[in-house]
């Protein structure tokens, strides 16, 4: 290879700030087997059962290297597993890694199955075919040159173009250091050209400088080179913004969460997936764009109609066109849209049998939204609301405990087997344990991710999938499970939530008189 060959492969790292710089909260650890046995947390079965890496247990399979976004970290792991699950693929433990850290390495059947997975994810960043990788560069080249060059040649033709990208994680090269870097594979048998700009294939050099940004050491403590296959789905974040979305209420989704939720989810084309608590649909949106057809109830008459008073600042009043079918139709949609009801979630609407492929939700909490169902003129506890048009209803409290064994018990009822329920739970930290997690026999619990909320409260996105036919057995199970009685105490997260904040005003209060 000529100098000044090698020194035009050089590319810059894409402009994200430095490279790869890893949150100071990130604490390194490392992936565990999935056991068949009941899924555990996703944190707990990282850490159990021997700190095991990952692999497909499929014939003639082939490692890939996955560069993974470091957000929403216990996230990934269930994303990437279900993705798989759906294109035909499983786990099984083979070699270490660290479940933290931005590199994971795949054994896959097929180039296609890697790129069906990155048409998916919004964890994962971009995954290549490794061709090499070690703790040193020495072992990096050895392990390069051990490689079977008959699966190298193919890319490296004489009329094909190419460029040689680098990536480094938590640490950042200047130019010269990358072109070093690159000239040092001048064993490597490239006989293309040069294209920085549109090349057929792109070549990466990755490296790891750990997980603290306040200890980055000389050396990469690990380094990876492969040819890049596919990027994953990390742009939907953006064109997807709810700050950029036509319809949106007090409570609307994230967008990476909307669609995590749906991979968890496996929602697939031509699949339908329901939304019980449907709001201004944020969710189906998400379940939508993977080409499933969607459906939602809303106890909510103002919010199904985009009626009332707009959710958005300096706007008074929601405009004449702000619904969830406008939502969809701003996406190009508006096709897979079913319909959304006004409905209480307590109470049956639906004819018997399995309707949905997917039932994917974010249930009221009571801190922005209240937790409501019908009620009626004998009830003690009563209030009665107006909506626009006349419209009025009688509504009653509504227990988180029930919302969430009626949701368990629909799902049960309702939902194909083997099709899934993705919904999130509220927490309060300090009186978390695993027995309050909601339960049904005809459903099994596939992961358990936290995402916090504040120091004393935090949400869990809660992935069920279904195992056992519906039988009027199953229809209170639930009240003769002793699981039951424990969560019944968090009806009150409410209160428990806004004491948290309370004290915490009341300390800055406190402070500033010091």
């Amino acid at each position: 290879m000529s100098g000044s060959s090698r020194r035009a492969r050089a590319a810059p790292s894409p402009a994200a700030g430095p490279a790869g710089v890893s949150p100071p909260h990130a604490p390194p650890g490392l992936l565990p087997p999935l056991p068949p046995c009941p899924a555990l947390p996703c944190r707990r079965r990282m850490r159990e059962a021997g700190m095991a890496g990952m692999a497909l247990a499929a014939p003639a399979l082939r490692r890939y290297l996955l560069l993974l976004a470091q957000e929403h970290l216990e996230f990934r792991l269930p994303e990437i597993t279900s993705l798989l699950s759906l294109y035909g693929g499983q786990f099984c433990g083979e070699q270490e890694i660290r479940v933290n850290s931005p590199f994971w390495i795949l054994n896959i059947p097929s180039e296609e199955m890697a790129r069906g997975l990155m048409k998916r994810t919004v964890c994962a960043k971009s995954i290549f075919e490794l061709w090499g990788h070690g703790r040193s560069a020495g072992e990096l080249y050895a392990s390069l040159k051990n490689y079977p060059t008959d699966k190298m040649l193919p890319y490296l033709q004489s009329d094909s173009t190419y460029k040689v990208h680098i990536h480094t994680f938590n640490k950042t090269l200047t130019q010269a250091q990358k072109i070093q870097k690159i000239d040092a594979l001048e064993f490597l048998p490239f006989k293309g050209k040069v294209n920085l700009k549109n090349p057929e294939h792109i070549f990466w050099i990755l490296e790891d400088y750990g997980m603290n940004p306040n200890d980055v050491p000389e050396e990469p403590i690990h380094l990876y080179f492969g040819r890049w296959i596919a990027d994953g789905q990390r742009e939907l974040i953006e064109s997807y913004s709810v700050k950029k979305r036509h319809f949106i209420g007090n409570t609307s989704m994230d967008a990476c969460l909307s669609f995590i939720m749906a991979n968890h989810g496996r929602v697939k084309p031509n699949d339908i997936v329901y939304d019980p608590f449907v709001g201004t649909g944020g969710l189906l949106i998400s379940s939508a764009h993977f080409g499933a057809y969607v459906c939602g109830t809303d106890i909510d008459y103002n919010t199904i109609h985009g009626l009332g008073k707009a959710s958005r600042k300096n706007q008074k009043w929601r405009g004449p066109d702000e619904n969830i079918r406008a939502n969809l139709r701003q996406y190009g949609l508006e096709k897979y849209y079913l319909d959304a009801l006004v409905a209480d979630s307590s109470r049956p609407i639906w004819r018997k049998g399995m309707l949905f492929d997917a039932i994917i939700t974010d249930p009221p909490y009571g801190i922005r939204e209240a937790p409501r169902r019908m009620g009626s003129q004998k009830e003690t506890v009563k209030s009665v609301e107006r909506s626009t048009e006349n419209h009025f209803f009688v509504s009653s409290s509504y227990h988180l405990s029930d919302i969430f064994f009626d949701l368990l018990k629909f799902g049960a009822e309702y939902l194909v087997m083997g099709g899934r329920l993705v919904y999130w739970l509220p927490i309060y930290r300090p009186e978390y344990t695993e027995d309050i997690i909601p339960r049904h026999p005809c459903l099994k619990l596939i992961s358990n991710c936290e995402q916090m909320l504040s120091s004393h409260t935090s949400r869990r996105l809660i992935t069920m999938e279904k195992v056992k036919e519906f039988k009027d057995q199953d229809e209170n199970s639930y009240l003769l499970d002793g699981q039951y009685m424990p969560y019944r105490g968090h009806n009150s997260f409410r209160e428990k939530y806004f004491s948290g904040v309370t004290k915490r005003i009341a300390k800055e209060e406190k402070d500033n008189q010091k």
